[in-house]
């Protein structure tokens, strides 16, 4: 028996090796998949399957997976918004914006309004208050949908609004949302709501679909008030569910022409869901007007994009940074591309800040995030660490100028395998009021320090080193 085990072990390692050197697209990730399959014998060849695999190589996963998504077609340049649309000429951000457009297929659009919500409890009331005048239809979409506190809330209002002939519409990623109990879905569909998961958990289909997530956060309401940021619908933004407290995170609200654009790509997933298009009807996309003055650009990303938007979008902000970058994130774990950008920036004079909690959801996530500080470090770079609270905001700010909120994180998984959606802001006062805000969280922060920080502990080191290998399971 134990002769059959090793052969079968040889064989197993040996059709991943061959497998990742003949599809790997990344040298040192196809090294950390080749140390991770032969150090974890089987369990190792079995997260290689479901997570390792670059399936956009093959073509069942063209046909099955992508394919779908790149046949609907959306006019992202939509008629209704061209008056909107930004026309970038000599501006500072100019190549910024057009790359981007280029890249993830929004233009930047003008003539909007941005409410900055700060923490859980200003989220949560801006939305339901949104969701309580709504009149015509009601549509979200989240990462993860959590029994708790505001999902019975939520639900209570959905089951009022529909009874006022107001449609509900719910998106929700199979594998975040894995607890949502069954019970209150049938309800709500017994009611009228139409609830779809986005990539279910089938055997048929889930070696294609497991390491492909929707990670996005979208809400909107009568198709012009729209939210979108980092926050799913859980109670651990509200009280304190687990050793790291409350959570804290930036979530946006969204008036004018940019609720056209979010919009959209919640009708492209909702097609994806289930095969239904509402973009064929006006009362889903109303013409948009006026409502503030504020610039703003939507990025998308998604293994269904031909290029890694949300990496080209925060290497280009910190390649235009002439005075500062700050950038708070809880899996900072950036390819090396983005080390170089960053390395580069404190080398030709701009003040990088970074800041990252203490501690984290993700043992793995938190060690492979210090060990890319000590280069940083060496570069001139300042790294606070969250001394008490846990923060899940995903935020960059260049210049004080302007600022990206939303779900990307800086890791190989928002760059690569999940589906998100970041808001870009070229507006001095929101980034401002965003710096500000960041600066005032240093207070609670610890500063790392280079001679100090080199000095940490072997084990720790290790800790840091083999972390790294694993983070292509993040």
């Amino acid at each position: 028996m134990q002769n059959v085990f090793i052969a079968l072990y040889i064989v197993t390692s040996l059709w991943a090796f061959f497998s990742i050197i003949l599809y790997g697209n990344r040298p040192a990730r196809s090294i950390s998949w080749i140390i991770i399959t032969i150090v974890l014998p089987f369990i190792g060849v079995f997260f290689y399957i479901l997570f390792g695999i670059n399936r956009k190589r093959f073509k069942f996963f063209s046909l099955n997976f992508n394919a779908k998504r790149k046949l609907y077609s959306l006019n992202h340049s939509s008629k209704t918004i061209d008056e909107f649309a930004h026309k970038f000429n000599a501006d500072k951000y100019g190549a910024v914006g057009k790359l981007l457009q280029k890249s993830s297929g929004f233009p930047a659009v003008d003539g909007n309004k941005i409410t900055l919500l700060m923490d859980g409890k200003s989220n949560f009331d801006a939305i339901f208050e949104a969701f309580s005048k709504a009149e015509k239809f009601i549509h979200i979409q989240y990462y993860i949908l959590e029994e708790g506190e505001l999902l019975d809330k939520l639900l209570a209002l959905f089951q009022e609004k529909i009874k006022k002939g107001v449609e509900i519409r719910i998106l929700y990623d199979a594998f975040g949302s894995y607890g949502w109990k069954n019970k209150s879905v049938k309800k709500l569909k017994q009611l009228g709501a139409e609830i779809h998961p986005i990539l279910p958990l089938k055997i048929g289909t889930i070696l294609s679909t497991l390491n492909y997530r929707n990670h996005r956060k979208i809400a909107i309401v009568d198709g012009v008030v729209g939210f979108t940021g980092g926050m799913n619908v859980s109670d651990k933004y509200i009280k304190k569910k687990t050793r790291l407290g409350i959570w804290d995170d930036l979530h946006l609200k969204l008036e004018g022409a940019i609720v056209d654009h979010l919009h959209r790509v919640f009708i492209k997933d909702y097609f994806f869901a289930n095969n239904n298009t509402l973009i064929s009807s006006k009362k889903y996309l109303p013409n948009q007007s006026k409502k503030g003055d504020s610039l703003v650009q939507l990025i998308t990303g998604g293994p269904d994009h031909n290029y890694l938007s949300i990496l080209h979008q925060y290497t280009m902000m910190i390649n235009t940074a002439q005075k500062s970058i700050f950038i708070e994130n809880p899996y900072f774990i950036p390819n090396k591309s983005l080390l170089e950008a960053l390395k580069m920036a404190v080398l030709r004079g701009v003040d990088v800040k970074i800041m990252v909690p203490k501690n984290n959801d993700s043992k793995i996530a938190k060690y492979s995030m210090f060990g890319n500080f000590e280069d940083l470090l060496k570069t001139g770079a300042n790294i606070y660490i969250l001394k008490d609270r846990f923060s899940h905001s995903k935020l960059m700010i260049v210049d004080e100028e302007i600022a990206s909120v939303g779900s990307g994180n800086f890791d190989f998984r928002s760059f690569e395998h999940n589906y998100e959606v970041n808001t870009l802001m070229y507006d001095t006062a929101i980034a401002k009021e965003l710096a500000k805000d960041f600066i005032k969280n240093i207070d609670d922060c610890n500063i790392l320090d280079y001679n100090s920080f080199v000095n940490r502990s072997l084990k720790t080191k290790l800790l840091e080193g083999f972390s790294k290998i694993l983070s292509p399971l993040l």
